[in-house]
């Protein structure tokens, strides 16, 4: 569907290493700040045990996961949006995505020296966010100079626009986010095309040491404590262990890693659904004996769309959709069964697709 999230944070906190976890693409990481040149863009597979219980009863030749693109983002510095480290590249890069994974360091290592001489994932957030307001706010200004002369000329439309912006400006200033700007969705939609940076959803990653996977740290804690109002998801992932894990390629030998490690499953895995749903997203599926997989799409998308996600043909001829629940399919065990309980639905073009339908599409072109 072309959506990224993009791994933010400052230097040297470990964020390449956990984006090799969970991308098909592999990307060097290095103790030495600023030793990146560019961003690397990878593909991550969304866990989802739901592909395994339907391949189980159908027995399909092929599963495949939905998928989202990664972007693992340069770590940024002070001076980020004055070109200091690498720059203004990297915020540009940051604007090209839809939602953000910002990682905070959490972690003590002598080997791994912080670029601001001390760990504080809480100064790090605010550095970070710092310099996504500095850059929001020029862009502002900027559309302010253009806006004004059309408003002073009496152009209602544009002296409105001039009043939200000066709400913008005003927020950024007091070294807040786009995302907190008191204003309605209508006012607020009037900046889209200028993707505030501080605008985009974030989940937090706090990267602690092996021992800190399970409950965290006094890093940890106090992080926790200064995103409280911030309504955004605070995860916990220890990047050495799970690049441990990524390196064992039998499903036994991970699960006996996780369970002597206190986990129930990769902490990468919560991070990637996390990931999936704040870019608002679902999964639909489809299931034959040929492939059982899941399909990305966007919440409240109709049928015909969600066929056109599959090949265009199939919304441009699209006739019904053969809806089941997953539930039921996997509680009853079959289709037959499924549509001698009553469950089986045929839908039309304009039915919104739920997470977790199984759907067949008809269709003639």
């Amino acid at each position: 569907m072309g959506l990224k999230c993009g791994i933010i944070g400052i230097t040297n906190i470990g964020k390449t290493t956990i984006f090799n976890c969970i991308s098909n693409t592999r990307a060097e990481s290095s103790i030495f700040a600023f030793s990146t040149s560019k961003s690397n863009i990878g593909m991550i597979s969304v866990p989802d045990e739901r592909l395994a219980k339907i391949h189980s009863i159908i027995q399909s030749d092929k599963v495949t996961a939905a998928t989202v693109d990664i972007v693992d983002i340069p770590g940024l510095t002070k001076g980020s949006s004055k070109g200091e480290g690498i720059g203004n590249k990297f915020l540009g890069d940051i604007q090209q995505c839809d939602a953000l994974i910002h990682v905070v360091r959490c972690f003590d290592d002598e080997q791994l020296p912080h670029i601001e001489g001390s760990v504080n994932p809480v100064r790090d957030k605010e550095i970070v966010d710092l310099e996504l307001q500095i850059k929001d706010l020029e862009m502002v200004e900027r559309r302010i100079e253009r806006m004004e002369k059309a408003a002073k000329s009496g152009d209602k439309d544009a002296k409105k626009g001039l009043e939200i912006l000066q709400v913008y400006q005003s927020h950024f200033e007091d070294f807040k986010s786009a995302r907190t700007v008191p204003l309605n969705e209508d006012e607020k939609n009037f900046v889209d095309d200028l993707l505030l940076l501080s605008d985009k959803p974030v989940i937090y990653v706090c990267n602690v040491d092996d021992a800190s996977a399970v409950s965290g740290n006094s890093y940890v804690d106090e992080f926790k404590k200064s995103v409280a109002g911030d309504d955004a998801e605070v995860l916990i992932i220890a990047r050495k262990l799970e690049s441990d894990i990524n390196e064992l390629d039998d499903e036994e030998d991970r699960f006996a890693f996780l369970e002597d490690a206190g986990l129930e499953e990769p902490g990468v895995h919560k991070m990637i659904r996390s990931s999936y749903n704040i870019l608002n997203l679902q999964s639909f599926f489809t299931a034959g004996k040929k492939e059982v997989r899941a399909w990305t799409i966007r919440k409240g998308m109709n049928a015909s769309g969600a066929a056109g996600t599959i090949h265009s043909d199939l919304e441009r001829g699209f006739i019904r959709a053969e809806v089941m629940r997953f539930d039921d399919f996997y509680t009853l065990g079959s289709e037959q069964a499924v549509k001698d309980a009553g469950k089986f639905r045929v839908e039309g073009k304009n039915y919104i697709v739920q997470e977790g339908d199984i759907l067949h599409i008809r269709f003639n072109v």
